[in-house]
């Protein structure tokens, strides 16, 4: 039995004293001592929830234990005692901050749970509690696989609770706590969104009266603030407030938790002032963050945390204000934060961060070397802090980095800290290889590589520049490339690590390119499979780190799947011409040449080409293909609406047209002066003149720009490009291109060959008839000279037999529509009449013998402009997925250019094969063949801006 209580700290006094002389009178042996103890420990448990006195839980902690000890093995109680207990230790963890206290608590609610029958009634009670200790663990170390298993637990103890349930409004209410931990971590929307979904739930369950109201109150305005500071959604600030302070209202003047009631509406008007720049917000967040430091006891493991927010409360205040002395005084506050904090105290890195802001901000206006150089050492302390978010440190880097390159370019330490945070941006990387939001953090980090690239070549370190522009970009093919790294030597050295590392990392790519994706409308079942795939990702990719630290402690393996150093970048470069990396800054632009036998990078400079030029032709680009409808690959219409025609460039009045400006731009601006560098040439036309091969890595904006293109067309007599020095390529990273020498294996004969399929009438689609036409040509012609080749149009192709015919064929020929997803590049596809093809299901194929993908479809190699460096499109997914060579398009294409280009580009194949071979397919050719036949459209359109825009989009990736 227990004895209920209204909360008041009297009557929980007046039930210990009644459970302690309950406890005392009872004979030795007696089987209800046990829950006796338990019924003591509970409350002291609720009086020191009540009070915030750390003597109370300590005593719960006490009695539950000695509560544990006396309980049979197997009795119907047991599982409830160990959850309870474990509930008293996660509130001293609370209070104390000590591991080992939430460690235990984890270790005796997963008894808990397991000892529950799942159709007993407390199954969901275990789960929840299970849940709570599990997100204090992650709001302490970080460990997403911790947040995972609470979300999952908490989303099957909703499940199997009926809505009438008296703990239902409970169990949404801690979903929606855990949910809105995980977005602070991820920052996926969905996560908020649904948090705030349970929460305003279990409030308008609750009656009015309840106890728990202010808190489930408070936490609906912490997810709804967070959502705003995403967001920027100003009803939901508003809301967030007004919530808050109602749970204030209703919460008793002495209660420990109004603590964490003020804090959260403190963060809510700093928020709201950050947005709206209002005085009064960050006066009324100064207010609230000023009564948590005065409610709070000495001692308690939160203070450096509530000095933090308050400095940086009157630090903001100042910047608004101007005002000097204000400045000073959060200098002061945050000083104080600093001093209070333990060692490894997670928010450290925030402290230090903060506090160099505040520096910052009193060296801009009283312009003092101190305050500038205090500023630079707590970025770096934040930056290089042992304990700490990754993200909260990369922040602190970023900044440390950007303000040594403004006011020390030339020091050694501005690249020091670039290498920090470009080191830590790998870190997330692989931290974050399974979290859902990866597009999310790529945009937060996108640009920093160049922006370190541009500082290592100021200080004339292009080898530098070079590692941090692979080791910073491209984060998604990375790591799918380092989950399929050859492992021969490994092998030699420990063959069983190296095969476990071969089975996790074909685990972990097959979990990456399969996960489902969620929805808040969901049926609750659903969330729970999508939560338990992702949760069990996360101990893949747990056990993966694992593992790479096992590999690294072996001798002579310590740079295993590390960033790859300069000089071994320089080991595979391809023979047959260079690889040209340009880096695009705000500040200036570079080009990288990496030539064969030259020991060291070859930097050129670019002074007349900028970030604002590349935008500007961006642009213009865009604004041409949006007058011409080019965005979906369509058949011609009899109006020549869409379709490519002869058009005058017009009077001499008009030759600068935005296309030709464009091209002509970036010829004299930037491929010009790389290939005067490099002393390559015009090609003088010659019989058998074979011209050299260039691959084109560019960085930001100047990834949507058509390198391959550039010249001059509106002048005849002036008339040159790229095309008539060299036959281009494109390659996401350096990387991706050595990889592809140093490991280009001989194709299986048997599986030599070419597989095509036009799909002309997708559902949903617009109509390219053309394809059917293109397919059976291009079939035709290859059976004419004895080619193994098949054939697949419109309905006779299921997603499951493409599948197989790529397994089949060495070389394919999509001509159908594809579909890019820039958030999730695994989900990006190709669709048929009889369903879609996702990259992901195809790099889940062990394709051993790709050689050529041609991607007769729209935008296969158009990335997304917030993450321009992560080349997230069709054709660098192709690559990933085993492909050697890739052609695709950087716009849409008419359908009769298309068809044009793909001939023509067989027609060079494959009057180019040798006299031995059989049957066979092989595309080396196939940069010359692209290079050819986009030769041969331009030849029959005139210059005009339309039939630039029709040759222009084809371009060819790889080796």
């Amino acid at each position: 039995m227990s004895l209920r209580t209204d909360g008041r700290p009297s009557d929980i006094s007046g039930a210990i004293s009644a459970y302690q002389k309950s406890v005392n009178l009872s004979p030795r042996g007696d089987k209800e001592l046990p829950s006796r103890l338990a019924n003591v420990g509970s409350s002291f448990h609720r009086y020191f929830e009540r009070t915030g006195d750390l003597s109370h839980i300590e005593e719960a902690i006490e009695a539950k234990r000695k509560a544990v000890k006396l309980i049979p093995q197997g009795s119907p109680d047991q599982y409830a005692i160990l959850s309870n207990l474990g509930n008293s230790l996660r509130f001293r963890f609370g209070r104390a901050g000590e591991l080992t206290d939430i460690n235990e608590a984890i270790a005796l609610q997963r008894e808990a749970r397991d000892l529950t029958p799942q159709g007993h009634a407390n199954y969901p009670i275990m789960l929840n509690n299970l849940g709570l200790s599990l997100r204090c663990r992650f709001d302490r170390t970080g460990d997403l696989s911790d947040i995972s298993e609470a979300i999952a637990g908490q989303q099957k103890a909703v499940g199997v609770t009926q809505p009438k349930h008296t703990e239902h409004p409970t169990f949404l209410n801690d979903l929606g706590v855990s949910l809105n931990c995980r977005f602070e971590r991820t920052g996926e929307l969905a996560d908020i969104s649904e948090a705030i979904s349970v929460q305003q739930k279990a409030v308008d369950i609750t009656a009015e009266n309840h106890a728990d109201l202010p808190s489930r109150l408070t936490n609906l305005g912490r997810s709804l603030s967070r959502r705003f500071e995403r967001t920027g959604e100003l009803p939901d600030i508003a809301e967030a407030i007004s919530v808050q302070k109602r749970g204030i209202e209703l919460t008793p003047t002495d209660h420990a938790s109004l603590i964490v009631m003020f804090n959260d509406l403190g963060n809510s008007y700093t928020f709201s002032f950050e947005r709206t720049r209002n005085i009064s917000d960050i006066n009324e967040s100064i207010k609230a963050y000023k009564k948590v430091v005065d409610l709070t006891p000495e001692g308690h493991p939160d203070v450096p945390s509530q000095f933090a927010n308050l400095g940086r409360s009157l630090s903001r205040r100042s910047e608004q204000t101007k005002d000097i002395s204000g400045v000073s005084e959060a200098i002061s506050v945050q000083q104080r934060a600093l001093k209070l904090s333990p060692p490894g105290y997670s928010a450290t890195p925030g402290i230090h961060s903060n506090l160099a802001f505040s520096f910052r901000r009193r060296f801009s206006w009283g312009k003092t070397d101190t305050d500038l150089g205090e500023a630079i050492f707590h970025y770096q302390a934040a930056a290089t802090s042992p304990s700490g978010s990754p993200q909260v440190k990369l922040t602190a880097a970023t900044a440390w980095a950007r303000l040594l390159r403004r006011y020390y370019p030339h020091s050694p330490k501005t690249l020091h800290a670039f290498d920090v945070a470009i080191g830590l941006i790998t870190l997330i990387a692989g931290l974050e290889q399974t979290v859902r939001s990866r597009y999310t953090q790529l945009q937060s980090t996108s640009g920093l590589a160049l922006e370190a690239a541009a500082a290592a070549f100021t200080a004339d370190r292009a080898d530098k520049a070079l590692e941090w522009l692979e080791q910073g970009r491209c984060h998604v093919w990375n790591q799918l490339n380092n989950l399929r790294t050859p492992l021969e030597d490994l092998q030699i050295r420990n063959g069983p690590l190296a095969q476990i590392i071969r089975e996790v990392s074909k685990q972990l790519e097959t979990a990456g390119s399969s996960r489902g994706q969620r929805d808040i409308n969901m049926r609750i079942s659903e969330k729970v499979t999508v939560e338990d795939e992702a949760h069990a990702h996360l101990k893949l990719a747990k056990r993966w780190n694992d593992l790479l630290g096992e590999a690294r402690a072996i001798p002579g393996f310590d740079n295993f799947l590390k960033p790859i150093p300069c000089a071994t970048l320089l080991e595979n470069l391809p023979e047959s011409g260079p690889v040209v990396v340009i880096n695009l800054d705000e500040g200036r632009c570079d080009a990288i040449a990496l030539l064969v036998g030259v020991g060291e990078p070859f930097h050129i400079h670019l002074p007349n080409f900028s970030v604002e030029t590349a935008s500007m032709y961006r642009a213009d680009l865009n604004s041409q293909l949006e007058s011409w409808h080019l965005r979906v690959r369509e058949e011609e219409k009899s109006d020549g609406g869409r379709g490519i025609r002869s058009a005058s460039i017009g009077g001499s009045g008009q030759i600068d047209l935005p296309v030709h400006r464009v091209l002509r731009g970036l010829w004299e601006c930037v491929v010009k002066p790389i290939l005067d560098a490099l002393g390559i040439s015009k090609a003088k036309n010659t019989p058998g003149e074979v011209l050299p091969r260039i691959w084109w890595c560019p960085t930001g904006p100047l990834s949507f720009l058509p390198l391959h293109a550039a010249g001059i067309y509106s002048h005849p007599n002036d008339a040159e490009s790229t095309l008539d020095y060299v036959v281009s390529s494109y390659t996401p990273t350096v990387t991706a291109i050595i990889d592809r020498v140093k490991n280009c294996p001989a194709i299986d004969t048997k599986a030599s060959g070419l597989f095509l399929t036009s799909q002309p009438s997708a559902p949903g689609a617009s109509s390219i008839h053309g394809t059917t036409r293109e397919v059976r040509t291009i079939f035709t012609k290859a059976k004419e000279h004895g080619v193994r080749a098949l054939r697949l149009e419109g309905d006779e192709m299921s997603v499951d037999r493409c599948l197989e015919s790529m397994l089949d064929f060495s070389s394919i020929h999509l001509a159908c529509h594809g579909s890019q997803n820039a958030a999730e590049p695994l989900q990006s596809r190709f669709i048929f009449h009889r369903g879609s093809l996702q990259l992901g299901t195809i790099l889940k194929s062990d394709l051993k013998n790709a050689d050529l993908a041609f991607l007769s479809a729209c935008q296969t190699s158009t990335g997304d402009e917030k993450i321009s460096d992560e080349a997230v499109h069709l054709a660098a997914g192709m690559l990933a997925a085993g492909y050697r060579r890739v052609v695709a398009t950087m716009w849409s294409i008419g359908d009769q250019p298309a068809q044009e280009v793909a001939t023509d580009f067989y027609d060079f194949i494959l009057a180019h094969r040798k006299g031995d071979s059989g049957a066979t397919f092989d595309a080396t050719l196939s940069a010359h063949a692209l290079h050819h036949a986009t030769q041969q459209l331009r030849h029959r359109l005139d210059n005009s801006e339309h039939s630039l825009l029709a040759w222009v989009p084809f371009v060819h990736f790889g080796y």
